[in-house]
């Protein structure tokens, strides 16, 4: 059961426009360039190699192309605006450490369909910091201005459940507020989104999840 039943949420995201200075925003992209990178994976495929018929499953779900950053300097210019968004919203969840941050890119008909990076069990991961912790608030930045590219859009659903299973037409909103270049949105991580296919040039983003202990 997600959280959405259990909680009086108020505010369902939360954003910053323009937050971020071009020239960061660039910088990042640059250096995420610069990087090997991975294909994009849903979390029930952990870090296994897969079979073909697996890879062809999960791009159904998930097509896009991403690099891990854990670099100091990225989360220090992030980090305030993910505190702010948690007290400015009301959500005043307990965090107390991010996950790798995630350059994704997004090209020509590459998407995400609808999911929620949230779930109720903490991670199983002994002797590490993240173990016993679950996701409780993502962060998606907008590294490039919405003029740059078409279609990409990030969706919102905020009902309980998989958006799939219901009609979602009369349930969805677009979060238009994060198109230009250095915008920041901030949501916690049961809420339903998805990023639509891109249909024209390159969509870059940075995504980070912050964990905490699993709600009371």
């Amino acid at each position: 059961m997600y959280r959405l039943l259990r909680m009086n949420i108020s505010n369902y995201y939360w954003y910053f426009k323009s937050a971020i200075p071009p020239k960061i925003c660039d910088d990042i992209i640059k250096y995420g360039l610069s990087q090997t990178e991975t294909m994009a994976r849903t979390g029930g495929y952990g870090d296994k190699e897969l079979a073909k018929n697996q890879v062809r499953d999960m791009k159904r779900k998930r097509n896009s192309d991403l690099v891990w950053l854990n670099d100091t300097w990225i989360y220090k210019e992030l980090h305030p605006y993910i505190h702010q968004a948690n007290k400015a919203a009301g959500w005043n969840f307990e965090w107390d450490r991010s996950e790798s941050c995630q350059f994704t890119k997004y090209k020509l008909q590459q998407y995400y369909d609808w999911h929620c990076d949230s779930w109720d069990k903490g991670y199983n991961k002994p002797n590490t910091p993240e173990h016993g912790k679950v996701r409780k608030l993502s962060m998606t930045c907008q590294l490039t201005d919405g003029s740059e590219y078409e279609g990409g859009e990030l969706e919102f659903d905020f009902r309980n459940y998989d958006p799939h299973m219901r009609d979602e037409a009369k349930h969805v909103k677009q979060a238009k507020g994060i198109l230009p270049k250095g915008s920041i949105i901030v949501f916690p991580s049961f809420v339903w989104h998805r990023v639509k296919p891109v249909t024209k040039g390159t969509r870059y983003s940075l995504v980070m999840w912050n964990l905490g202990y699993p709600f009371k």
